[in-house]
């Protein structure tokens, strides 16, 4: 799916841009230090990490089905009138959205980077399936209502029960057969795709061992363990892999913050089937009386194309080197509100600054001044000018990381 560059408003971009960098961050390359696999049970044959970590690699299972729990706890705050995550029912949207669409006041919003962002808190329960890389699809179960995302072909399609809304993207020709760049395809919320994505690059910044095994969705599995190495900036204490032990298939996928406590990301299959899975699962056509909003296409113009784009399609956005390899890579990009948060210098509303001062904290350094916004997993750093720095690392390896930048420009 192309991605598109959000117009406005910037706020949103950057409220949204903390959970989508979750994933990038924590996608840290990994270096390799083969370990043989502890007794547990079940009982498997011994496997050095390398081994086990090709094994991942070469997993070439393209057809099944299953359900997936997602639960994450990255201990984001409750703003008073921040509206929260909400179900799925849908509701008026302002102008604007992270997925290429200009909305209407009024009008339902289905596209998938604002539901997908919902799934940054609390327990889910997700339908997947998948008959190759051309086929795909996520149902997102809640109470009352139902999200789906299916990609079949070139076609994209989302569909929100509670609001009757649908939203449509075309992968544009000569971009590869039914190829949809970006984060939000179906396949984006499983343990294989989170697993592969941290897998694809090792480097020495990285310890990898085999801890034990386990059982997950009735499935035999190897448990990979993958940690930074030495001292860093890093907020990850370790990820937690489990491995089908037959298929090679990322069955369990699990984040460990350095702050202890319940796992910050915990996304793993609950049934598995390896089978072929029915072709109406991935059709789709609204309802007649759906409102279905098209995504634009991504035309860039001179400007759009002399700026880098990285993921949600935020304008500019950089990676900058970390302490401990891609453990410590921070993004930075510009979040277009100079000032900063709370009205910069000038002092703004006191109401807001006080807000602030209750889930922000206030930072100096070569960069000027600015506040970090902090979970148990990813820190933000806006300073007054309106820069933002974000990744899985402390709130003084985001001010290093800004220190750094504004010494480099």
């Amino acid at each position: 799916m192309a991605q598109i560059q959000p117009r406005k408003p910037r706020r949103r971009a950057v409220r949204y841009g903390v959970p989508v960098a979750v994933a990038g961050v924590a996608a840290a390359t990994v270096g390799l230090v083969p370990a043989l696999a502890s007794t547990g049970d079940p009982d498997l044959p011994k496997i050095t990490a390398e081994d086990l970590v090709a094994k991942v690699a070469a997993s070439d299972v393209d057809q099944l089905s299953g359900t997936v729990r997602v639960k994450t706890d990255l201990g984001l705050p409750s703003l008073p009138g921040g509206g929260g995550s909400g179900g799925f029912g849908g509701g008026a949207h302002g102008s604007g959205s992270a997925d290429g669409v200009e909305g209407k006041a009024g009008q339902q919003d289905a596209s998938p980077g604002k539901k997908l962002s919902e799934l940054a808190s609390g327990e889910h329960l997700l339908r997947f399936a998948a008959d190759g890389p051309d086929k795909q699809r996520v149902s997102i179960m809640e109470d009352a209502a139902e999200y789906s995302l299916v990609h079949s072909g070139r076609d994209l399609w989302a569909y929100d029960s509670g609001s009757n809304a649908a939203w449509h993207a075309e992968a544009p020709e000569g971009g590869g057969r039914g190829k949809h760049d970006g984060p939000a395809g179906p396949d984006a919320v499983t343990p294989q795709k989170a697993a592969k994505q941290l897998l694809k690059n090792l480097d020495s910044s990285t310890s990898v061992a085999v801890d034990g095994t386990a059982k997950v969705a009735g499935r035999d599995a190897y448990q990979l363990v993958v940690k930074p190495k030495g001292a860093n900036d890093s907020t990850i204490e370790s990820v937690r892999i489990a491995v089908d032990a037959d298929k090679g298939l990322p069955l369990r996928f699990t984040v460990h913050p350095k702050k202890g406590g319940d796992p910050a990301i915990d996304v793993a299959y609950t049934k598995v089937d390896f089978g072929k899975p029915d072709a109406s699962s991935f059709t789709f056509r609204p309802p007649k009386d759906a409102e279905v909003t098209e995504a634009k296409p991504d035309r860039k113009s001179d400007g759009d194309r002399r700026a880098p784009k990285g993921p949600g399609g935020l304008s500019g956005l950089e990676l900058l080197g970390g302490s401990a390899g891609d453990w410590g890579k921070v993004a930075t990009f510009d979040s277009g509100m100079p000032g900063g948060p709370g009205g910069g210098k000038s002092g703004g509303d006191k109401r807001a600054e006080e807000l602030l001062d209750n889930f922000t904290d206030k930072v100096k350094g070569d960069f000027g001044t600015g506040r970090v916004f902090s979970t148990r997993l990813v820190n933000a750093l806006m300073t007054e000018d309106g820069q933002v720095y974000v990744g899985a690392v402390t709130k003084e390896g985001l001010v290093k990381a800004a220190d750094e930048h504004v010494g480099a420009e």
